[in-house]
């Protein structure tokens, strides 16, 4: 295993310079073609143990991958969230152009060293991060199959609580997928924590996170995919919305998405 941290790549899409981190598996090979696996939040590397993560599912499995982190900065509130439709506040304004980046500048450069599948890539994320994930594998099944959501912020909305506020209508990914065509090849995998907040807008005594991602699956039921086949969900009991958490679940997610 190799691991590359703090390289850099130049984005004309967002106008700034990215770091990036790459983990090459044990045995790679110039003669074999690699999945990438590309996670957001990509600084949380150690604080995630990724190294020692990635170390323990290939010694398991023997399934190879290159692994992807993409460095987030100040502007994750802009660059995350939903491509094409802003939050109540604006938010995610630049979420089409992050999309961009990944798909015609970052993923291209990496290609240039290293021999990568044309697709059926993974892509995770977590909290606001996972919901930028989830988006961009949603408009993008050409190029990824599978999208691991951790804590979601799939909260995320057009209109703000309150008096019009309406969890059928208000929740932007939500109808994202309502409005979207079926696409055979994706796979889910979704993960909360029972303490990954405390919010119960509707007090029907499940917190908002872990509502927000049932009722997500259940619109792509709604959609033909299957509960247990296309879809897996991970509830912990005790998870919190931080990285022990999302470390502790991240080999249920990799045996689930590459093994």
């Amino acid at each position: 295993m190799k691991i590359y941290q703090g390289l850099e790549v130049f984005s004309e899409n967002l106008n700034r310079t990215f770091n990036y981190d790459l983990v090459l598996p044990p045995n790679y090979s110039k003669k074999q073609v690699y999945p990438l696996l590309v996670m957001n939040d990509g600084q949380d590397f150690t604080k995630l143990k990724m190294k020692s993560v990635l170390e323990k599912f290939w010694k398991e499995t023997g399934k190879s991958f290159i692994f992807l982190g993409v460095h987030c900065n100040q502007d994750r509130l802009a660059e995350y969230g939903t491509a094409g439709v802003s939050d109540f506040k604006g938010r995610g304004a630049k979420a089409a152009r992050y999309k961009s980046f990944l798909l015609e500048e970052l993923i291209p450069h990496v290609a240039v060293d290293y021999n990568l599948k044309e697709s059926a890539h993974v892509f995770c994320g977590f909290s606001l991060g996972g919901l930028s994930a989830f988006d961009i594998v949603w408009e993008t099944p050409s190029v990824f199959d599978k999208v691991g959501v951790f804590s979601g912020a799939l909260w995320w909305r057009s209109v703000d609580y309150g008096k019009t506020y309406n969890n059928n209508k208000h929740r932007i990914i939500h109808e994202k997928v309502k409005g979207g065509a079926y696409k055979a090849n994706l796979k889910f995998w979704f993960e909360c924590g029972t303490e990954d907040e405390k919010s119960d807008r509707d007090n029907n005594g499940v917190i908002d996170s872990i509502d927000d991602t049932r009722d997500l699956i259940k619109e792509l039921m709604a959609k033909g995919y299957e509960a247990n086949k296309d879809i897996a969900y991970l509830e912990i009991e005790g998870g919190k919305h931080n990285q022990a958490t999302w470390s502790a679940a991240m080999p249920d997610f990799l045996h689930w998405a590459l093994a």
